[in-house]
């Protein structure tokens, strides 16, 4: 499998397939594909793995192509501004991002809900379920904005506004901490918890979240009447 990730902040990811390769997104993710690829909607791993995706952020029912002659191409597009990100999982590296990152991947990458302690997952700002890819494959994220990789050293820790983190290896451990003062919590405007998260291993930050991009243009949004 071939692969390009153009569009600048509205990226989109095109996929060359030989014959027999598939690709996985969640239903409704297909921008456009040749005429050679064949789709087929299920719910991929039953009702409790779908109903887990669901929790984190994708949909029930996912959709996997297949080409059916060399050479076959498919588009997806990112939904918001921003990157598009490719790992590689294998058995023994696994990744967990943020809810809704999953954009698509191929059928050896596990799509699976990763469930936070429960002082992480309400205050943590990422949700209570958070997204895991496992098994062997490649899998492609995207970013809300402008992406920052960073490698985290044994015990180095980075504190984090709420929404602002998309992924990280499994060795890192991911935390919430209060913030501290009263006129702070007030008038800092950061809330009442902030991420934590702890080395080693690699990061990925964003520079923009989804609800910030909303409450950003909210303003200028007619009443509807």
């Amino acid at each position: 499998m071939q692969y390009e990730i153009w569009g600048g902040m509205m990226p989109a990811v095109t996929l060359k397939l030989e014959q027999g390769e598939s690709i996985y997104t969640q239903s409704g993710g297909m921008s456009w594909m040749t005429s050679g690829i064949n789709m087929e909607t299920n719910m991929s791993g039953g009702l409790g793995k779908g109903l887990g995706r669901m929790f984190s952020g994708e949909s029930l029912f996912m959709a996997t192509y297949t080409s059916q002659a060399p050479g076959q191409e498919i588009t997806i597009a990112s939904t918001i501004p921003g990157e598009i990100l490719k790992f590689e999982i294998n058995p023994s590296y696994r990744i967990v991002a943020q809810k809704g990152a999953f954009l698509c991947a191929t059928p050896g990458v596990e799509l699976s809900a990763f469930v936070n302690k429960a002082k992480t997952g309400f205050f943590g700002g990422e949700g209570f379920a958070l997204q895991q890819f496992t098994g062997n494959g490649t899998v492609f994220c995207e970013v809300d904005g402008s992406v920052r990789e960073m490698d985290l050293a044994p015990g180095q820790k980075m504190i984090i506004d709420t929404g602002n983190v998309v992924a990280w290896e499994a060795s890192v451990t991911y935390d919430t901490q209060t913030v501290k003062g009263f006129k702070n919590i007030l008038f800092g405007g950061e809330g009442l918890f902030l991420t934590t998260l702890t080395g080693p291993g690699k990061i990925w930050l964003q520079t923009m979240s989804k609800s910030e991009l909303a409450g950003a243009i909210s303003p200028f949004l007619g009443s509807g009447k």
